[in-house]
């Protein structure tokens, strides 16, 4: 049975992206917020998150810190298009596994999803 990933992003272009690259190999969810998130998670098991930092109304991080709160335990990989180092040390101090800078090349996504997903 295929893994399934959680894509969150607020730009529906980089969720198709992430979609298309992924799409072969896995199961992939998409949400636009992390509200949306927070609801799939509640009804769809997920194995991987793909989680972005920068979002409008409730960021990544806050979306993250929710999960936690609600005791989702699902490993994260962060995505930021911000260069913005406090930003990723505040995602590993919380917990996430991993994060990737966008724009990202589409083997270097597959290869840090595997390795997440012990499949690398």
């Amino acid at each position: 049975m295929q893994k399934r990933i959680l894509v969150v992003d607020d730009d529906t272009m980089n969720l198709k992206r992430t979609r298309m690259i992924l799409k072969d190999y896995y199961d992939v969810l998409l949400a636009e917020s992390g509200a949306e998130a927070l609801e799939k998670l509640k009804k769809e098991k997920v194995d991987l998150i793909l989680l972005d930092i920068a979002m409008p109304k409730m960021n990544g991080i806050e979306t993250f810190e929710c999960m936690k709160e609600n005791h989702l335990e699902v490993p994260v990989i962060f995505l930021t298009a911000s260069g913005y180092e406090d930003d990723v040390r505040s995602a590993i101090r919380l917990g996430a596994v991993n994060y990737l800078k966008k724009p990202f090349y589409p083997r270097e996504l597959l290869k840090r999803v595997a390795k997440e997903l012990d499949e690398g």
